[in-house]
């Protein structure tokens, strides 16, 4: 399954495997639009301004859906990884989001 995320945190599921490798890549907006354009994914994007502003930058509607996921092995994960540490318990506004650097990230589970 693939996954998208709205941090670099990479959650597996240790009740099945107590052991993963990860792969981890940069990826930029036209392959991250191709891969969720092909496949089925989940949307655990739980900020609403982060949900909008990928969903505008992929041409894809990106849901915001709060919810806790458990990456297994040979799910993916689109991670929207800001390059700025926000101050403690800040929420960003669309436009807000708009000014900050990010780098879109894929990781593999293995």
């Amino acid at each position: 399954m693939i996954y998208v995320l709205n941090t670099l945190i990479i959650p597996v599921d240790f009740e099945i495997k107590e052991k993963y490798s990860i792969h981890l890549e940069k990826i930029d907006i036209e392959k991250a639009r191709e891969m969720l354009s092909e496949k089925e994914f989940i949307s655990a994007i739980g900020h609403e301004a982060t949900a909008k502003l990928l969903s505008e930058l992929l041409g894809i509607s990106i849901p915001y859906n709060r919810i806790a996921i458990k990456l297994k092995p040979g799910d993916i994960g689109i991670h929207f990884f800001l390059k700025e540490r926000l101050p403690e318990g800040k929420i960003l506004s669309e436009e807000e989001l708009r000014k900050i650097e990010y780098d879109l990230i894929l990781s593999k589970v293995k």
